[in-house]
């Protein structure tokens, strides 16, 4: 896998951390929207957004995969991405 911060790695060297989505406001959501956003990960075919994490160097970036084929598009770090904004403020799916 390209990590964006050491390059080609061998895949044993990355941890998934799920999509990236939204998360629900603090204040108002409810026990039900909790659950869901912790314990049910949207699974479509295609093209997908995704957490992974360089474990030797604890550097934390987005990939974009192909579920279909399994294929990395591309990696990049999150504040790459123009759309996205502070995590406690987050509205990207």
């Amino acid at each position: 896998m390209p990590c964006p911060f050491n390059g080609p790695r061998n895949i044993t060297e990355f941890a998934y951390f799920g999509p990236v989505r939204r998360m629900p406001d603090a204040e108002s959501a409810t026990d039900e929207e909790w659950a869901e956003y912790l314990f049910v990960a949207p699974n479509p075919a295609g093209l997908i957004r995704e957490w992974w994490c360089h474990t030797p160097t604890n550097t934390f970036f987005i990939a974009e995969r192909d579920t279909v084929t399994d294929e990395i598009l591309r990696t990049y770090y999150a504040h790459e991405i123009a759309e996205l904004v502070p995590f406690e403020d987050s509205k990207t799916e």
